[in-house]
């Protein structure tokens, strides 16, 4: 069963806007998890990948994250500093682009 993109999508936009608002404050770096979070994406999808195969690692859950070097899982707004990594990687789908969805050529 694959995790609906729009879902994800949801959450990670509300995770990046979270992000924006915490480093605004001044309350956080968020490079702390968004960094690690990033680089295990970036060993798990490989330097090609879709909107779609990012979201099917996300649905299958992020407890793994917890477990990546550098990242405190006691931090507040964890979970939506993990949303905020999975938006920023998802500018880097070849099939996303502006903030929508691009359709392929097959």
């Amino acid at each position: 069963m694959t995790y609906p993109l729009e879902n994800a999508l949801f959450n990670w936009e509300a995770g990046i806007e979270r992000l924006r608002s915490l480093e605004r404050e001044g309350s956080l770096r968020g490079d702390q998890v968004t960094v690690p979070v990033r680089e295990e994406l970036r060993r798990r999808l490989g330097a090609t990948f879709v909107a779609a195969e990012l979201a099917e690692i996300y649905g299958a859950g992020t407890d793994w994250a917890l477990q990546l070097p550098g990242v405190d899982p006691s931090l507040p707004d964890l979970q939506d500093l993990i949303d905020a990594a999975f938006w920023l990687h998802l500018q880097a789908a070849g099939d996303f682009a502006g903030g929508r969805r691009i359709e392929l050529d097959s």
